[in-house]
């Protein structure tokens, strides 16, 4: 009795510790049931790569997918949908237009050296498309709201747009080309320089931090500055002081410094950490998702969910007796011992996933009727009380654990080869059925046996209706 005494401890303590976890760490729910972002990415053929193959398509997803871990959304969905189509689900994000460019940013960074001579046209050129930026906004801020220019608003737009991209054009050539870019970063964060302004802080890998130090030492003390580009346009053109013109700057690290507040910055640094998109995309569709099942249709499941679950508990007390209680028992603390791990695991749970979790649930009362139901047959065939309940144990588990190998061979397929949804139906099947053995085997064999060390509780015919009698 000592040992199930440990054992009833130990479960005491997973009890204890599980509903401190569900108290602690929050549930998190899908799209389909808290809502979210959903955004159709349509990707574009170059003429370097005219045609989109499969491996194209999954280096897009790559980045994409790195993109969403940088925004620290939970058990988002990035999926091929078709030949040149990604589909995107941000469950919780409640902002669309944030995704949107977050993840529909092609985010190419470039360092380029300015030309010599061109000290003076540069300030010339940068004032001139700042007057053509302020021209448009000031023309779209007069536009109402959701509404269609007319054909003169709509040249004047044209045209403006025609004239910044003169001036960036015109800008671009100012610089000499570099192969300084992206792809030689080790890391991009967001933070504040000195003066408290948000800045993105760059990490090159070992031969873009030699690259950076000759292009700044080209530079440093002439007057002329070092470009850095996003998508082709000019961001920042920071200039190298004369003390670096023997060495450059050196050490692998530099600034991107602008016009960026917290947002825009974090955002700028997710997706050069990301990775620039080996492909142009554009978001075709950008919607927010309200909760598929609505609240109404979530409360009538979790209704139907209780209802069941109460239903299965009267069952097992009144057909299994003494047995089906303690199952009763087991039975709670496997709930509340999945749902923990659930939590801990960051698990987020959708429609699917939840019938995993009640399929998991069958399987393990399942478990408890086969347990049982050798029991009885120990007892009718005139073994004593002990010797049934250990034979009930002893005989059932190989039946039990084959069920539950097959059925987590089933999850481990539908996970590998599955996508989204199914993924999260198999993950909480699989941990439900790997939790239940547990309880079924320890917690219920614990509290059984702890039963029968009463004299109270070694009757027969709380183990078996109509078996009055036993062997002692």
């Amino acid at each position: 009795m000592a040992k199930h005494r440990v054992w009833l401890g130990i479960i005491l303590a997973l009890t204890i510790a599980a509903v401190g976890v569900i108290s602690q760490l929050p549930t998190n729910l899908g799209l389909d049931l808290r809502g979210g972002s959903q955004l159709t990415i349509q990707v574009q053929p170059t003429e370097e790569i005219p045609t989109i193959t499969e491996r194209e398509m999954e280096r897009v997803r790559e980045v994409v997918e790195g993109r969403v871990n940088g925004l620290g959304v939970a058990e988002s969905v990035v999926q091929i949908v078709g030949n040149d189509q990604l589909l995107v689900q941000l469950p919780g994000v409640s902002d669309p237009e944030q995704a949107e460019r977050v993840l529909g940013g092609t985010a190419q960074l470039e360092f380029r050296s300015q030309r010599p001579g061109t000290e003076q046209q540069l300030p010339i050129e940068n004032q001139i498309l700042q007057g053509h930026l302020g021209e448009l906004a000031a023309l779209q801020a007069t536009l109402p709201e959701e509404s269609t220019p007319d054909a003169e608003t709509q040249s004047r737009i044209d045209r403006l747009e025609a004239d910044i991209a003169a001036s960036e054009a015109a800008i671009r050539n100012l610089f000499e080309p570099s192969t300084l870019g992206g792809d030689k970063l080790a890391d991009a964060f967001a933070g504040n320089d000195n003066t408290g302004r948000w800045v993105v802080s760059l990490r090159f890998n070992n031969e873009g931090g030699r690259e950076f130090a000759e292009i700044s030492r080209s530079v440093a003390g002439t007057g002329r500055s070092i470009g850095i580009f996003l998508d082709d346009r000019l961001i920042s053109a920071p200039t190298v002081s004369a003390e670096y013109a023997a060495t450059g700057i050196t050490g692998g690290g530099a600034q991107i410094s602008g016009t960026f507040d917290a947002q825009s910055a974090n955002e700028l640094a997710i997706q050069l950490r990301g990775g620039a998109l080996p492909l142009p995309v554009e978001v075709v569709e950008n919607r927010t998702v309200g909760a598929t099942l609505g609240r109404d249709s979530i409360q009538r499941s979790l209704y139907a969910a209780l209802v069941g679950l109460v239903l299965v508990l009267i069952f097992m007390a009144v057909y299994y007796r003494l047995p089906g209680i303690l199952a009763d028992i087991a039975l709670v603390v496997y709930a509340l011992l999945t749902w923990a791990v659930f939590n801990l695991l960051g698990v987020t749970l959708t429609l699917p996933g939840i019938a995993g979790f009640i399929l998991s649930i069958g399987m393990a009362v399942d478990a408890n009727v086969l347990i049982f139901e050798r029991t009885r047959e120990e007892l009718r065939s005139g073994k004593t009380l002990y010797r049934s309940v250990e034979s009930g144990f002893f005989r059932a588990f190989s039946s039990i654990l084959d069920s539950n190998v097959t059925t987590l061979i089933s999850c481990l397929a539908l996970f590998w080869f599955g996508a989204g949804l199914v993924k999260g139906f198999a993950l909480t099947l699989a941990i439900g059925v790997v939790i239940s053995m547990f309880t079924a085997l320890t917690c219920s064999r614990t509290l059984l046996f702890l039963a029968i060390s009463m004299p109270q509780f070694r009757q027969p015919s709380l183990f078996c209706p109509g078996l009055t009698t036993a062997r002692p």
